[in-house]
Formats: structure tokens, C-alpha cells, sequence
């Protein structure tokens, strides 16, 4: 009798997002999701749910003049479901008709979201719950500023559209409907920049530190492990990056019509949209060199885990940091104030990261052979470390006689390539090394152990 077959955790994540991509591209590809005298190909239709799906961006048409408001409902919600996970939709379905979820539904939220299995029906409603909140009152602050400019239906539409690609940091904005460049119009706003700045942070924590800080009612000392890695690393990365953008970029022509608050203001923003959101107040292609290289840097270490943001995840950069620090030391234990964690974890970290750093070689020097002398490293090292952290920022490059954004002039080949960079960076390496390997059984045989040279 042969065996039957059944998907692992693991294979099922990273096959209902595929389910996801592909339905989205269908849609996208109908004749009434593309603005009258503009054309679709399947390859970018399918590209565009990706980017949507993967809460990453990055798009090769203008997401505001393209696409009709079908097509730009089907990208909302293809941002929707990518945000909150493919599991928590599942999820909801079942909470809908009444059935229980069963433990391996439960498994699977636990592995996509970072539950603990005995509260996933309470988590998924929390997330719900909580995204609905926050969104809802983006939408309301951001609808402040948009319907004195734009009228009611179109400052209404603007706002939950830009509060739900915010909060789920995927960073695509329809502000090409009035000719603004992503948020640039509204640079020095701070209604604006800061209820956006907000979104993305509360997005890119994660579901589950939420619920702790909740649970836990606002008292530091009582919450998880996690939780405060993720908040201390958080907030460490977003004050080096002000102050990096800040310094860096003082004397830049880019912050010249600016006082010192609006310089502020601009870098607090520049620092927290790399991680990972994708929107712009100010034009990466004109950071200075090294400008470019702090935002490469927040771009591949994202948000936390079980989040809607992407990225190498602070949780797995802490890991690292404190066991580089613990091995410099010559300390037995990786320690993290009061609390150790197993090196198999240390281990697990540095894997993701030596595959992160893998694939964004290979990539880049794919992408720099295909399209030849049409790019250059760094606008093709950008948008890869931009693809697989899901942040969806490209740098505006020269094309014909105008310019025009870098993913616009990719070819299929290096389209693909992109694509493959999205799926990965949102699925995440890890679970994607899960779904892949081969079940093998332990035979308890172990190999001499001997040395190399290192360091």
C-alpha cells in the first residue's frame, strides 16, 4: 500500500503563499485591472503580485496611473493577506463557518506568526483585532491631510490604501495619480511622515510582541525574552539610523530648503522606512555614498520576526551580535542579560545569514550580467538587498532621455530573479530550507570530529 502523501508545516506555508502569488497574478492580468492605453505582460502581472504578496514594493509600473481601482483593490488586498500571513486568513475561514482549527492548523500559525500553540484562536484574533485598530486609525489621521487636498472620495481612498501598505510594510503608494514621487510631497509634514513612520514600526514589531506588552501591561521587566530584544534592537536601530542619515546627509543638496527640525524629521523617517516598508520622503538615488550604505545596511536587517516586515529580522542580528561578543570572550554561554540561549540557536542564525548573503551575491552578479552595461552594482545591489528584505525602495536610474525607476528597466531574466529574492525574503530562508530538505532518520552514527584553521 503506498504511502500518503501530506505537505509539512513547512511546504505548506511555502506553498500557499505560491497559491496567493499565482491567483493574484490571474487577476492582475484581466483586461479591466490596466488603465486604458496602458498594457500588461503576465510576467509583470506576476511580478506585481509578488511584490504585493511579499509586502515588498518594488513594481515595474507606477501603481497609481497603471492599474485601474480593480487592479489597485487586487494589490490592497494581495498586501492585506501577505501583511497578516497566509495562515491567519486560513485561519479566520475556519473561525468563520464554526469548525475547529486542529492541531496541525495550529502548528502552522505557530510556525508563521511565532504563537505559542495553547493561545493560536486568541492570537489570531489579536491580530485581526489589532490590525484593524491600527490601520483604521492610520486611515483617520492620514484622511486629515488627504481630503482637504484631494476631496473626500479620493483623500478617503488615498488614506486606507497608504495605511494598509504602511502598516503591512509593503510600501506601494498611487501617489503617481497626482504626479508625486511616493511621499515626497509630503516630506517635511509630520501628520503625514510620522502616522506612516508609526504604521510601519507597529507593523514591523510583530504580532506577539504586541500581546506580550498587552498581556504583560506595559511592565518592561515581566516581558519575554523577545520582546525585549526586539523593542531595545528597534530602538536602537532607528536613533543610529536618524543619526547616521542626519550627519551624512546634513550638508546633501537633498536637505538643503530644510531647518534642523525638517532635517529631523526627514531622517527619522529615512531611517525606519528600510526596515522594511519602501516608501520615500526624499529620493535614495541622491544619498550620498554613504547614505546608501546605512540604508543597505537597515534594509537587510528588517523587523522582527513574525512580523509583517522582512529582512534578515533584529531577533536573528542580536543573536550574532551576542554570540560574536560571547565567542570573543572565550565565554562558554551566549547570554542575554539574565538569560542564555542555546547555541544551536547561534548557529540557526548565522545559517540564515551566510544564505542571505549567498543569495544576494549570486543575484547581483547575475543581474549585472544579464542586463550588461543597462546596470550598474549599485542600483543592481540595491534592489536586491531591497527584494529579499521585502522593503521595495529602487533607485531611480537614467533610461532614454528621462529616469525612471530601476525595476522598470529590468529584464524578464533579472525580473525572475527578483521575484525568486521576494518570495524568499517574505516565505524566509529558514522555513524555505524546512520545505525543501528530505525527512532523514537518525541512525546514531557520528563522525570523528577533527579541526580546521579559522580566523
Amino acid at each position: 500500500m503506498k504511502k500518503k502523501f501530506r505537505l509539512s508545516v513547512w511546504q505548506f506555508l511555502a506553498v500557499g503563499y505560491l497559491i496567493v502569488i499565482f491567483m493574484g497574478s490571474v487577476l492582475l492580468i484581466l483586461p479591466f485591472a490596466t488603465a486604458e492605453g496602458e498594457s500588461t505582460s503576465y510576467l509583470n502581472a506576476l511580478f506585481t503580485s509578488t511584490s504585493a504578496t511579499c509586502v515588498t514594493g518594488l513594481a515595474p509600473y507606477d501603481t497609481g496611473t497603471h492599474w485601474t481601482l480593480f487592479g489597485q483593490i487586487v494589490i490592497l488586498l494581495l498586501i492585506q493577506t501577505g501583511g497578516l500571513g497566509f495562515m491567519t486568513f486560513v485561519s479566520i475561514m475556519f473561525i468563520i463557518i464554526g469548525r475547529n482549527m486542529g492541531l496541525e492548523n495550529k502548528h502552522l500559525i505557530m510556525a508563521s506568526s511565532g504563537g505559542k500553540l495553547s493561545g493560536v484562536s486568541g492570537l489570531v484574533k489579536r491580530i485581526v483585532i489589532g490590525s484593524a485598530i491600527f490601520e483604521a486609525l492610520g486611515a483617520i489621521l492620514l484622511s486629515v491631510r488627504f481630503v482637504p487636498d484631494l476631496g473626500w472620495g479620493r483623500g478617503i481612498y488615498f488614506a486606507v490604501f497608504h495605511s494598509v501598505s504602511a502598516f503591512c510594510n509593503a510600501g506601494f503608494d498611487i501617489m503617481g495619480m497626482n504626479g508625486w514621487a511616493s511621499l515626497s510631497h509630503y516630506a517635511t509634514d509630520p501628520l503625514v511622515t510620522l502616522t506612516i513612520a508609526g504604521l510601519i514600526i507597529m507593523g514591523g514589531l510583530g504580532f506577539c510582541v504586541w500581546g506580550d506588552v498587552i498581556d504583560c501591561r506595559f511592565r518592561f521587566k515581566k516581558y519575554q525574552l523577545n520582546t525585549k530584544v526586539v523593542l531595545i534592537m528597534s530602538l536602537i536601530l532607528l536613533l543610529a539610523g536618524t543619526a547616521l542619515f542626519l550627519g551624512f546627509e546634513w550638508n546633501n543638496p537633498l536637505y538643503a530648503d530644510y531647518n534642523f527640525g525638517e532635517k529631523l524629521l526627514v531622517s527619522v523617517f529615512n531611517s525606519v522606512t528600510p526596515r522594511t516598508a519602501g516608501f520615500y520622503v526624499t529620493n535614495p538615488a541622491d544619498f550620498s555614498d554613504s547614505g546608501y550604505v546605512v540604508t543597505i545596511m537597515l534594509m537587510f536587517i528588517g523587523g522582527a520576526s513574525g512580523s509583517t516586515a522582512g529582512g534578515l529580522k533584529v531577533g536573528t542580528f542580536a543573536v550574532i551580535i551576542m554570540g560574536m561578543i560571547g565567542v570573543f570572550r572565550g565565554n562558554r554561554d551566549i547570554n542575554i542579560g539574565k538569560k542564555r540561549i542555546e547555541y544551536s540557536l547561534l548557529s540557526q542564525a548565522l545559517a540564515i545569514f551566510a544564505a542571505c548573503l549567498m543569495l544576494l551575491m549570486i543575484a547581483t552578479l547575475s543581474i549585472c550580467a544579464i542586463e550588461g552595461g543597462d546596470a550598474d552594482f549599485k542600483s543592481a545591489l540595491f534592489e536586491c538587498v531591497s527584494a529579499l528584505g521585502t522593503v521595495g525602495i529602487s533607485l531611480n536610474v537614467p533610461h532614454g532621455a528621462g529616469i525612471i525607476n530601476f525595476t522598470a528597466t529590468l529584464k524578464p531574466a533579472s525580473e525572475v530573479i527578483i521575484i525568486i529574492l521576494m518570495y524568499a525574503g517574505r516565505v524566509g530562508i529558514l522555513t524555505l530550507a524546512f520545505a525543501l530538505a528530505k525527512k532523514r532518520t537518525s541512525t546514531g552514527v557520528r563522525m570523528p570530529v577533527d579541526s580546521l584553521l579559522i580566523g
